[in-house]
């Protein structure tokens, strides 16, 4: 998604207490960066505005949550909303991280040590000319990534609009050892999570009659 330029959000991201500026740093020391550190500790891969992290971690309090993204000025609005969701349940915000990097280079900020038990990634980007694929967040490139720093049976939560990157990603999933324990073409009519949160971007799809696509899949441990 682009969005312009906000010449508040890098002030406001760097005086913010959730906000991580050097990641590289805290490599292999996530969980020590939350007050609570023996929660499990999940990830969002491209959060975007944060509507689906704010609803998500205000509602999960036992679990600690670290959202990426890429663009400044998504950050600084995820941030916003982040606060206003904590503020409107009247809730210390205690379990989100938020930082801006490169997701093709996210191991130079995870490694084993953080024990990421759940990844989320809503409506990436489809990448769908050829040579541009092995951008995609799910591709097997990527996923070889995560499976160094995900829990043997970790699991991976995505959603998209996009019929051949879903199709795609399933058989990415598989090359990369990985198994589909859930899969829906169709969202809204074959849940699949205990708890939908719906994002910006799957609440304007379905609106244009567009079905949304799901899965869940795990780690299969004997990969580790």
């Amino acid at each position: 998604m682009r969005i312009r330029y906000k010449k508040w959000a890098r002030p406001e991201l760097e005086a913010s207490k959730f906000y991580i500026d050097e990641p590289e740093k805290i490599k292999g020391k996530w969980k020590e960066q939350f007050p609570n550190p023996n929660q499990p500790l999940h990830l969002e891969l491209g959060c975007g505005k944060g509507q689906f992290m704010a609803k998500l971690a205000v509602e999960n309090q036992n679990i600690n949550y670290i959202a990426i993204d890429l663009v400044d000025a998504m950050l600084g609005l995820a941030k916003r909303n982040i606060e206003q969701a904590y503020k409107e349940a009247n809730l210390e915000l205690n379990n989100i991280l938020i930082t801006r990097f490169d997701i093709e280079r996210i191991l130079l900020i995870l490694d084993k040590k953080d024990e990421i038990e759940r990844i989320y990634i809503n409506f990436c980007n489809p990448w769908p000319r050829g040579k541009h694929r092995k951008k995609r967040l799910t591709h097997s490139i990527q996923l070889e990534k995560y499976k160094q720093f995900l829990k043997p049976n970790g699991e991976i939560y995505f959603k998209t609009d996009d019929d051949e990157l879903f199709d795609a990603t399933l058989t990415y999933l598989q090359e990369s050892g990985f198994e589909v324990v859930k899969k829906t073409y169709d969202l809204h009519k074959e849940p699949i999570f205990e708890k939908n949160i719906q994002t910006e971007h799957e609440i304007m799809f379905s609106e244009q009659g567009i079905k949304i696509k799901a899965l869940i899949a795990k780690l299969k441990s004997e990969v580790k």
